[in-house]
């Protein structure tokens, strides 16, 4: 049973009331349990601020809200078309988490002073330099980049790897060596550096029913923190030595926010999941925080004693395939797919004795297992105090934008 759903009568019959006049599929997003949410990613960066991670949220209007916070500053994205989008609808102070090929979006940065001084690009490749000069087309704005820092952890004289394939920028000297030369090409200004530890802040060390399993992982962790505290701290010196006017050091996520605010060279930490809490993140010692957003699906058939079946629900998550990427059924509590068919793309059996309580046109409610991609099903959110939808808000899918 998930830890979350001891008091699912009651959350449940809650959600049910508040949507009794809405009709199936849809999304919500629970006021309290997010704001909640957001606070406690603020207590846990230490008074550093918490920049957003937009592609957790993907809601302009709850950007806005977190954003409204004390403690929060800044956005980081994850396309430049999306980048341009948010800083056009007035957000400032953004920061692509991802290098870009988009020559069109490049030449309307370069093109525009005012877009160009709100948006930060990532860069870590002197192609990528290349590609931005070429998309110009005669803009002449200064594009403010941001280098990444390699952070996966190497053991065994470097035969192990373990977190993502991101940056061939590893050593302080790289670092050091590919900001002296942005510094020195005409057009580009070295503002900042981001190092991203996926490993440590996405990757949970409390799995239950795997106890081994969550040891290794704390080890390894305990490893890996230790050797990019030392490495970043060396990287950032060596950056700064060659863009004295560095602007911002970022790094974390929602599983590391306060191991990485701790570090003297971070000025920033970001996290964005920690505001929706999706499954994926319930494995994690370091905090627990509340399941803010849900999509609910219909009850459409009742095959038998101990099985209904719900119209869709197949939204698997990015990443490794396997069952930790497919959609929880949360409440009622005691619901499980079935084995044959799991989470399907027209309709979805579920099986358990809470079946037998549900009727034809009842709703389950569901967690996504990651937190943004929810939004890239549905076109609006529904805004839940209490027991009352107080507001609809429309995602970035229901303005029209799927920028990925």
């Amino acid at each position: 049973m998930n830890r979350f759903t001891s008091d699912s009568p009651a959350l449940g019959a809650r959600y049910d009331r508040a949507t009794a006049h809405l009709d199936a599929p849809l999304a919500i997003v629970d006021l309290a349990a997010f704001d909640a949410n957001a606070a406690d990613l603020v207590r846990r960066a230490h008074g550093k601020p918490v920049r957003v991670a937009s592609k957790s949220v993907r809601c302009r209007a709850l950007l806005e809200r977190v954003l409204a916070r004390d403690g929060f500053a800044g956005i980081m994205s994850f396309t430049l078309a999306e980048s341009l989008w948010l800083a056009r609808s007035g957000f400032s102070d953004i920061l692509l988490a991802y290098p870009s090929a988009d020559r069109g979006a490049f030449a309307e940065l370069a093109d525009d002073p005012k877009l160009a001084a709100a948006v930060t690009v990532m860069v870590d490749d002197v192609a990528q330099l290349e590609l931005i000069d070429a998309a110009r087309a005669g803009g002449r704005a200064e594009i403010r980049v941001c280098l990444e820092l390699d952070t996966s952890f190497r053991a065994a004289g470097g035969r192990m790897r373990v977190g993502a394939r991101r940056s061939p920028l590893r050593e302080p000297a790289q670092l050091a060596e590919f900001a002296r030369l942005v510094a020195r090409r005409p057009g580009f200004k070295v503002v900042g550096l981001m190092a991203y530890e996926g490993h440590v802040a996405g990757v949970g060390d409390a799995v239950a029913g795997r106890p081994l399993f969550s040891r290794s992982v704390r080890v390894m962790q305990a490893a890996a923190r230790k050797e990019l505290a030392r490495r970043r701290w060396e990287a950032v010196r060596a950056v700064r030595a060659e863009a004295p006017d560095l602007e911002f050091v970022n790094g974390g996520g929602t599983g590391s926010v306060q191991g990485t605010a701790a570090e003297a060279a971070v000025t920033e930490v970001a996290a964005g999941s920690g505001l929706y809490v999706p499954r994926l993140f319930d494995n994690f010692r370091s905090f627990s925080g509340r399941p803010a957003a849900l999509f609910a699906q219909p009850v459409v058939r009742r095959p038998g004693p101990g099985v209904v079946t719900v119209l869709g629900g197949g939204y698997p998550a990015s990443g490794a395939a396997g069952a930790d990427r497919l959609p929880e059924p949360y409440l009622p509590a005691g619901l499980a797919y079935d084995p044959q068919e799991g989470a399907g793309e027209v309709q979805t059996p579920l099986l358990g004795a809470a079946a037998d309580r549900l009727r034809v046109g009842d709703k389950v409610w569901f967690r996504h297992a990651k937190a943004g991609e929810l939004c890239e099903r549905f076109d609006a959110l529904r805004l839940v105090d209490g027991d009352r939808v107080v507001a609809t808000v429309p995602t970035y899918r229901g303005e029209g934008h799927t920028f990925l």
